[in-house]
């Protein structure tokens, strides 16, 4: 009786997962679908969902219209950039944090934390004429450091948590044994907390891919990423669904890849130290 309810149990749980996975992933696949339809058959009522024409003259337009590789290179270089720079100042600060702790360690935490509460659209302003005045609109660097310094608290905290279930003891080991602060941080903790770091690596390369408001507000054509090269098909004579999906479909192609693949690094990283 009881191995017949563990199993009912393990069905409606695997049954509830899949369709939460379904949902999640709908929006998705509704995409993908709709950028190989023709314009009249996107905006079809009701909606076919696999009974249509498929045809890819939607991703041929938007190949001949923007420059998609440009947009890319882009999106790589600055998420890649905002993550290695974050990740080589929140490295030492979550070294500071879990294991030389002050008073005010945790005030710091929750202060920076507090940072990601901030609406964007309140420091939108300054630091758009700062970055006028200092010539950084519309430049790579310029939103480098922006995504930088916007997902840092995010950086701190999640290596914060990785570095605290280190034991102590090996870095004291290696300090009696004459390590530098120096080559105790690159040779002893970082090798330890590499499925940390690489999880965290991964997490701030997805949220600076996927950012919107700062890439749309602070660039025009030069270093306008993906996410400007999905906004550019939203024109005043209205959405174009079908190339406005080829384009979301090319934009998120990349990073959904790479999640694919490095999942088990990821969720690795996620559970980091959960168990003992």
């Amino acid at each position: 009786m009881a191995r017949a309810v563990t199993t009912n149990r393990k069905i409606t749980m695997t049954v509830i997962a899949w369709s939460i996975g379904f949902l999640i992933f709908f929006p998705i696949l509704w995409t993908v679908l709709t950028s190989f339809k023709s314009e009249a058959e996107a905006i079809a009522s009701p909606p076919s969902f696999v009974f249509f024409d498929w045809t890819i003259e939607n991703y041929g337009i938007v190949m001949e219209r923007s420059n998609y590789f440009r947009f890319f290179m882009n999106s790589v270089v600055i998420s890649v950039g905002s993550t290695l720079i974050g990740l080589i100042i929140a490295v030492p600060a979550a070294w500071s944090m879990a294991f030389v702790p002050g008073k005010g360690t945790k005030n710091i935490l929750m202060w920076m934390l507090s940072t990601k509460m901030l609406p964007p659209v309140g420091v939108l302003i300054p630091i758009y004429l700062i970055f006028k005045n200092v010539g950084l609109l519309d430049t790579r660097t310029g939103l480098v450091i922006v995504l930088t310094l916007i997902n840092l608290p995010i950086i701190i905290w999640m290596l914060y948590t990785y570095f605290k279930e280190i034991p102590v003891d090996i870095l004291e080991a290696a300090r009696m044994d004459g390590a530098s602060l120096r080559n105790e941080i690159i040779y002893v903790l970082t090798p330890m907390a590499v499925p940390g770091i690489a999880s965290t690596m991964l997490l701030n390369i997805i949220l600076a891919w996927n950012e919107a408001f700062w890439t749309l507000n602070l660039t025009a054509a030069n270093a306008a990423p993906l996410t400007a090269f999905i906004a550019s098909y939203s024109s005043p004579e209205g959405l174009f669904y079908a190339k406005l999906s080829a384009a979301s479909t090319m934009a998120i192609a990349p990073i959904l890849i790479m999640g694919w693949f490095s999942q088990k690094q990821l969720v690795r990283g996620l559970t980091f130290g959960a168990v003992k």
